[in-house]
This record gives C-alpha cells, structure tokens and sequence, in this order.
C-alpha cells in the first residue's frame, strides 16, 4: 500500500487571494435565487454550518442576518420551517459554536459534548438544583413542549431581577442544563424568544437518533473538516474557534485531513502562522457582495480573522459604557465587493417605520461609492425589517456622505 502524502506547502496566497477564498466558501458567490426558498436556506447553512442564536433584536436577531447576507430578504418562516417537527426537521439548536442552530445531522457528533456537560454539571456553573431534575424531565415528557416559564410557579420560585443577564429561574437552569446533556432539546422558541424545550425524540427526526454514536476523534474530525469547508482557508485558531475545540484536537484532526489530502497547507502573505487550504475551495476572480454582516456572522465572529483577512478591527460595543463606545450601541460592517467598507450603528424603530443610523464609519480602504452602495442597501435592509425610512444621525465620517446619498436616491 502506498503511505499517504505529506502536507504540500508550495502555495502562497495573497491577502486578497485568502479573502475571496473565504467569502466564496461562505455563500457570497453562490448565484442568487430569484426568491427565496428552502433550498435557498439549505445551501446558505451549507455555507455557513451554524447559525448563532442571539437575543439581541436592535436591528435582526444574530440568526436571522447570516441568512440575509447570503440570500438576501427573505421571509423568516423559512427558518421556523426548517427547525420545527420531528419528521422533516432540518435544523436544530446546541452549543455547537456558542447557542446556534445547526444542522441535525451534526447530533451525533455532539454527544461528547453532552457527555463533558454532564460531568462538569452543565454549563458556566449555573447552579442548577439537581433534586428538581426528576420533576422537570417528567413534566417535559407528559406536556412537552413547554417554555421556563411554564414551570416557575411549580417549582417555588420565580425569575430574580437583581442580575441582568444571568437572573434564570430554577426551572430555566434546570433545563438548559438537560438541554446540555441532551435529555431535552430545543423544539421552537416563541414570539418572545423564550425557548421551548421537548424530549429529542419528539424533536429530532427519528435516522438522527437512530444514527451511530462517533467516536471523539471521529466527531472532532467530521467537525474540523467542516470548519475547513466552510473557511475556505484559515489558520490553527480560526479552525478550533468555528465550532469552539480545543486547539490540541484540531491540529490532531488537521493531520489526518492532510494526509488524506482534503487540506493543503499554505502561506499567506501577512500572517504570521501557517493556513490551511481546503482542496476543493473556489478562488474567484472576484466578488460581488454588497450586504449587512451581523456582529456574530462567520465572516467576522472570530475578531482576529477579521483583521487578518480584511484589516478590519472589530469589537461589539454593546457591554461598553456609553461614554466609552466608539461607534455606537450595535454596529453591522458594511460588506462590499470582498472588503468591509464601512461599519454602520442600526436601530430598527418598527413603530414608526423607521431605520436609525445613529453613526455611519467608512474604513480607510472604502472606495469613492462607499455612500451610495451603502444608502441602497440601507434602503433593502430597511424593507426587511418593516421599516419604510432610513435616517441618519450626525456621528461618523460616512454620515454626512450617507445622508446625502439617502436624499438623492429615488425612494
């Protein structure tokens, strides 16, 4: 038999090179349906592998605008479809890279994660009372599915105010902490938001369950190989980062991809650590991508990424004092071509019809038309949201420019 081959390292990407790669093997030049559909929302999670689930609604939730950014507005009943019911379920919520949707197929390459849960008794030491386990998993077996807020009064106490943030109920800790070791899973959540918990079975489709437990070095594999996919091209940290490994497991699963040579080890120019190729990404000649990023898109959720690939240094300001902030409260980049251009503060006032840009901030690369492919996008976003106005505040350098390209556009 012949011995695998060693990693090849001849290939030296440029900068912007490594952008395309990456933006490609993300979604952002896959050809757009002409509406959106199911399909749609299957090859944009294709891309993107997860999709963090985030409360914050200033503008979008977090899991909302990945979808956005690659398949432009869209009814976001796709997404409720694609994770409800058991039978035809597509997606279905775990930590896989924080709280994320995910595909279902990817259960079973959870279950180590679930199993480390359960020996460390849940997650950030929540304190969950185990002696109300019992009761908790046998009201969700005999009237799942149910929300936290369902149980509180049943278990003597009610959510506490003093801590925002981390003021969960017992009901709520014990289950998200059956949720973590997947003896309930999430089956929907409500208007609200409020999570709706179930028993796997009556959530997850019957071949998941059913499916093959991996072992640990087989999970950590399927899971690095998909990072890879779905990076096109990155370093050691990047990898680990996308569905939160340990750095030791990832380089272990990147040896074997290469000497099975679905990875190339490469060099870009700039970074100070080696990257790593997937063999079948698409370098484009170029892209087209005009779009609103989330905070939490894989496009810039791992803030060294973002700074490697496009000289754009980030940082949500949402947990920052007022006085402290340096752009604004919840600040979207602004996604053209294959550079960031520009970053933009949102609020979505959907009473009056109105998208505030409380502060527009070109990037020192932004080329001449930054204003005016921003205002047409500002107007698109605007009509997802409900609202049907765009207006702009007075902080920024791009604000004025903004405004202006706001005005002379036909509503």
């Amino acid at each position: 038999m012949t011995p695998p081959a060693g990693p090849r390292t001849s290939q030296t990407l440029s900068q912007s090179q490594a952008r395309r790669i990456a933006l490609a093997a993300q979604g952002f030049t896959d050809r757009p349906h002409a509406a959106p559909t199911l399909r749609s929302l299957d090859r944009a999670v294709a891309r993107t592998g997860v999709l963090q689930v985030d409360s914050v609604n200033v503008f979008a939730r977090a899991h909302l605008m990945p979808l956005y950014a690659r398949m432009g507005p869209f009814d976001p009943a796709l997404l409720e479809r694609a994770a409800s019911g058991s039978r035809d379920r597509r997606l279905v919520e775990y930590w896989a890279h924080v709280q994320a949707y995910m595909p279902v197929d990817l259960w079973p390459a959870m279950h180590h994660r679930r199993v480390a849960f359960r020996a460390s008794r849940g997650k950030w030491g929540m304190g969950a009372d185990e002696t109300l386990e019992p009761q908790v998993l046998a009201a969700v077996a005999q009237r799942g599915p149910l929300t936290a807020r369902e149980l509180e009064s049943e278990m003597g106490a009610t959510r506490s105010k003093e801590h925002w943030g981390w003021n969960w109920s017992q009901a709520r800790k014990v289950l998200d902490y059956l949720y973590s070791v997947g003896d309930v899973a999430i089956a929907g959540r409500t208007r609200a938001f409020e999570v709706v918990y179930d028993l796997p079975q009556r959530v997850l489709p019957a071949r998941v369950l059913a499916a093959p437990t991996p072992s640990r070095e087989e999970a950590d594999l399927e899971l690095v190989r998909r990072a890879v996919r779905s990076l096109g091209v990155a370093d050691v940290a990047s990898l680990a980062d996308y569905y939160r490994m340990p750095v030791a497991a990832t380089r272990a699963s990147l040896r074997t991809l290469l000497e099975t040579g679905e990875v190339e080890q490469v060099t870009v120019q700039g970074w100070s650590r080696p990257a790593f190729l997937d063999v079948g990404a698409r370098l484009p000649r170029r892209v087209g991508a005009r779009t609103l990023l989330s905070p939490f898109d894989p496009v810039v959720w791992h803030r060294p990424r973002a700074e490697a690939l496009f000289d754009f240094h980030y940082r949500i300001e949402i947990y920052t004092p007022v006085h402290r902030r340096v752009h604004g409260y919840y600040v979207l980049p602004f996604l053209l071509g294959d550079r960031v251009a520009a970053r933009v503060d949102l609020k979505a006032d959907r009473r009056r019809g109105v998208l505030g840009v409380p502060g527009a901030f070109a990037e020192a690369y932004a080329p001449a038309d930054t204003a005016e492919q921003l205002a047409a996008e500002l107007r698109r976003a605007a009509a997802w949201v409900g609202c049907d106005r765009v207006e702009v505040g007075a902080r920024g350098d791009l604000a004025g420019p903004l405004a202006a390209a706001l005005d002379s556009a036909p509503a």
